[in-house]
């Protein structure tokens, strides 16, 4: 936890963001885990995926706006993906994920909540699910709150719930209670002691709880993590409960564990790829280095394996 603040913090200051920002060093990282900066280029490599056998959620990044025109800028850019999704062959294959802060959270709920809506009406046209991502947390309480109104309307939305935060109990059990679409996923925001288990070994031991409730309780859960033990002991859990595997979906992020997210779909999983991309890419990068000390090794060792 002592190394993943320290990335979180040191992120956050001014010169750092400059330095990764334009240091050819970090280029081949960047890469590793965002596909690209345009739509046409993001389409295409969800599109790739889809033809191996892999769902894709696309994700645009860019959260807290600070601006109304911003944040119709951004309602706009994911409308445009929408639309990009419904010409695509693969568009059964393709979701999108999004920010609520992109979309005004910041500056007025009754116009994050519009745009949202707006979002919805769209993809029922482009016969999608878009899920609300989970941000930090001064905004769980506002987007469980947001996504239960809207699905009043639209049931193919859903959102994310974090096993750190100690609340997330009694959040799996309100959202598995209303039949919402959940991604599970253990947290990867800077969060304090107060709100959220500390250890590292309480987070695992709270998202396997979860995790199992979600796969036997859930709407087609997504489990999100790259952990092999995890993972391995939640298959475990499957056979031994036989649940059917097409059931639910492990979802991965875009450019980590492939050989991982390969096996589990030639094991006859359904395997969703978390697809990032667009220029606003630093704070994604920053959390995905300080989830685990291992990543910054294992993202170096695998620029050099592929």
């Amino acid at each position: 936890m002592v190394f993943r603040t320290l990335i979180l913090k040191s992120a956050g200051l001014p010169g750092v963001e400059r330095f990764v920002r334009s240091s050819r060093l970090f280029r081949p990282m960047v890469g590793r885990f965002i596909a690209g900066e345009g739509l046409a280029e993001s389409i295409s490599t969800a599109e790739g995926l889809a033809r191996e056998g892999f769902f894709v959620s696309l994700d645009l990044l860019g959260e807290n706006v600070a601006t109304l025109e911003e944040a119709e800028a951004g309602t706009q850019a994911y409308l445009n993906l929408l639309d990009g999704i419904a010409k695509s062959e693969f568009k059964d294959a393709i979701n999108i994920s999004i920010k609520l802060t992109a979309l005004g959270l910041d500056q007025d709920l009754d116009l994050a909540e519009a745009n949202y809506r707006r979002l919805l009406e769209k993809a029922v046209g482009a016969e999608t699910f878009v899920r609300a991502d989970m941000e930090g947390s001064p905004y769980t309480q506002m987007t469980i709150d947001l996504v239960r109104k809207v699905r009043m309307e639209f049931v193919d939305t859903g959102t994310v719930l974090q096993s750190y935060l100690y609340r997330t109990d009694g959040d799996l059990e309100t959202l598995i209670g209303d039949s919402c679409r959940l991604r599970i996923v253990k947290g990867a925001y800077l969060e304090s002691e107060k709100i959220a288990f500390p250890t590292k070994a309480d987070v695992d031991r709270k998202y396997l709880e979860q995790a199992k409730k979600l796969l036997v309780r859930g709407r087609y859960p997504a489990i999100a993590s790259h952990d092999a033990a995890i993972i391995d002991e939640l298959k475990r859990f499957v056979v031994s409960r036989g649940i059917d595997k097409k059931s639910f979906e492990w979802q991965m992020l875009h450019g980590i564990r492939r050989d991982l997210q390969r096996q589990l779909l030639d094991e006859g999983y359904n395997v969703r790829v978390y697809l990032p991309f667009g220029e606003a890419w630093y704070p994604y990068f920053t959390r995905r280095l300080a989830e685990r000390p291992a990543n910054v090794l294992f993202i170096m060792k695998s620029l050099f394996a592929k």
